[in-house]
Formats: structure tokens, sequence, C-alpha cells
């Protein structure tokens, strides 16, 4: 790879059960939801209680006053709105999905960096600001490319770690952009499923192991093959 790029993994702490309800409802007024969807989503999330339990020892009922319920169809969607402003000022290209995201730049120059850095301390901020918080221990920068000089970030006061292998959106990148262990992962878990079909099932008719081979097996070939699918003959070959 020619062109040097540095792409920051962000973590954030247990994401879902952070989301400040107040704060949540005022983002929902303030991109225009309607007033009655907004009552309705208020009285879905008040009036929730919780407590712990230690060697069958109960804690105190305490109010829930954050987080959006994990399991619910409208919890994600809820959990996106609230990080929808995460990218405003951000000069850097930001990719949000959910909890996966991504902060990258290419870096050409010495001003590249310091627009990378700058804008690490305003994801900082924004975490500070909507009561948010970053994982910086599980936040990584990945270099990419031969002439990389490999700056060090700070995230919150924080040297950001190197990682040479990130899971992204199931798909496993690493820093040389060689898809080798992806393949190898899909294949694994292919074969896996494919001996478990194998030992489950008497029958060998091509009625029967098809239809369980497109279901159960070939997904984990063909997930965002698009992008990891072999590009050198020897991996095709392999």
């Amino acid at each position: 790879i020619g062109v040097a790029v540095d792409v920051i993994y962000f973590d954030f702490a247990k994401a879902f059960d952070t989301v400040p309800h107040k704060r949540l409802l005022f983002k929902l007024r303030k991109i225009g939801l309607g007033e009655n969807t907004c009552s309705w989503i208020e009285n879905w999330l008040k009036d929730r209680v919780q407590r712990v339990v230690i060697n069958g020892t109960f804690s105190r009922w305490t109010p829930v006053v954050s987080g959006v319920p994990q399991g619910s169809v409208i919890g994600p969607i809820l959990f996106n709105l609230f990080i929808n402003d995460l990218e405003i000022g951000i000069e850097s290209y930001v990719s949000v999905f959910a909890v996966d995201t991504k902060l990258g730049k290419v870096i050409q120059c010495e001003q590249d960096i310091t627009s990378l850095q700058r804008d690490l301390d305003r994801l900082g901020d924004w975490a500070l600001k909507w009561k948010m918080k970053f994982n910086v221990d599980k936040c990584n920068v990945m270099h990419f490319g031969v002439k990389n000089t490999q700056v060090i970030y700070t995230l919150n006061g924080t040297e950001l770690g190197k990682s040479k292998q990130e899971k992204d959106l199931g798909i496993i990148i690493d820093f040389k952009l060689s898809n080798n262990v992806q393949c190898q992962t899909a294949a694994a878990k292919a074969s896996i499923v494919l001996a478990c079909i194998k030992r489950g099932v008497h029958s060998r008719g091509e009625n029967i192991i098809l239809p369980l081979y497109k279901s159960m097996v070939r997904p984990h070939l063909e997930y965002a093959v698009q992008f990891w699918a072999p590009v050198l003959k020897k991996d095709i070959i392999a």
C-alpha cells in the first residue's frame, strides 16, 4: 500500500446501558420526533428498577435512569439516534454502525496527523457532554501503508494501543489488508457446521443435504464475500 492511512476503532463502554434517558429524549425532540412518540418512548423507559443479588443477598431496588433495553427492536434504533450527531464537526472520515464506530484519515503531512488528533479530542468532548464513555483500553489504532510512520494518538489523555488485526462488522481486517485470516476463519466455521450436519443428519439425499448446506453452511462462506474474497491465485487454489 503506497498511501498511509490511520484508522481508529472505538469501543463504547457498556454502550446500550449508559444512554441517559433525559438526554436521549432531548435529542429525539430536537430532531423533530412527534411529541406523542416521544411521550410513548418516555413512558416505555421510565419506572424501571433494578437490583443485584450476591450470595443470596438482595440489594435495594434502584431506579434505572440510563440505558436502552437490549433485545428490544427499538433499542438499537434509539441508540443510533442518540449517537447520530457524533460526527458533527469531525474533519476525518467517520463510520458509525451502532456500536461499531471508526475514524479514519489519509496521512500525507503533519497537518493530517494534527487533524485526526483534533477529531479524537472532539469525540472525547462529545462523550463527556452526553454522559457516554469510551473504553479507552479497547480503542485501537490500525496503521495502513508501508510508509506509515505509526504516529501515537491519545483519547482523553490516554495513549491508544496499536492493533494489527480487528474484527470489523464480522470481517477480520489486518494492517496488510490480507484476507488470509478471514478466509481461514470463514472456512473453519463452515467446516464445523458441515461436520454437525454430517453427524446429525442420517440422510444423504440431495433434497435433504442441499437445503441444509445452502441455509447453514454457505452463509459463513458468503458473508461480505465481495470485500474479502481471495484476490490472489494462490489463495483461490488453496
